[in-house]
């Protein structure tokens, strides 16, 4: 079954590119000149969205240089423990809202520090899983398509990734603690 699945792992985009290639020839699609228009579109598209992500990027820089992550985390210790929650993870939830990186930096350090088998390790690495980072998807997706009214959207978000922490934790309570 793995030679099966790495056969078809290394073989599926020769096959995708061959048959969109023989159908856009097939339909006498002129496929070079649609191929640049796209790079065009995707190329003014990124212009377009940099002041979010400077935006984004500044904001991110500004909240862990403060400090503000590690004094919410010394503040709400007690509460985590409550529900089996290391403060070290407290970084990762709250900056992975924010950024995707930012967050596989913490997750990495929180790996380090604890090693792989830890609870906390664990949980962080489920926590990492199953949010977002809505923020950024806001700002780049919304932004490249010039949606300005993100109310709605921000408060789903902000919603779906606390539902994520809160099943991380309760699934991984479950199984590991």
């Amino acid at each position: 079954m793995i030679k099966f699945l790495n056969l078809v792992s290394l073989w599926i985009l020769p096959i995708i590119l061959l048959i969109v290639l023989t159908v856009a020839l097939a339909k006498k699609i002129p496929v070079y000149e649609q191929f640049t228009e796209g790079a065009k579109d995707g190329f003014k598209i990124s212009i377009k969205i940099i002041p979010y992500l400077v935006a984004i990027i500044v904001g991110i820089s500004m909240f862990r240089a403060s400090g503000a992550i590690d004094i919410i985390a010394k503040i709400m210790a007690p509460l985590l423990s409550k529900f089996h929650i290391s403060s070290d993870i407290l970084p990762l939830m709250i900056v992975r809202s924010l950024s995707g990186s930012g967050a596989l930096g913490i997750f990495s350090d929180i790996a380090n520090n604890a090693g792989p088998d830890a609870y906390s390790t664990k949980l962080a690495a489920v926590m990492l899983g199953s949010s977002e980072t809505t923020f950024y998807v806001l700002a780049v997706y919304f932004g490249a398509v010039g949606i300005s009214k993100i109310r709605y959207a921000l408060i789903i978000g902000l919603l779906a990734d606390f539902i994520g922490i809160v099943a991380a934790v309760l699934v991984c309570s479950l199984m590991f603690a």
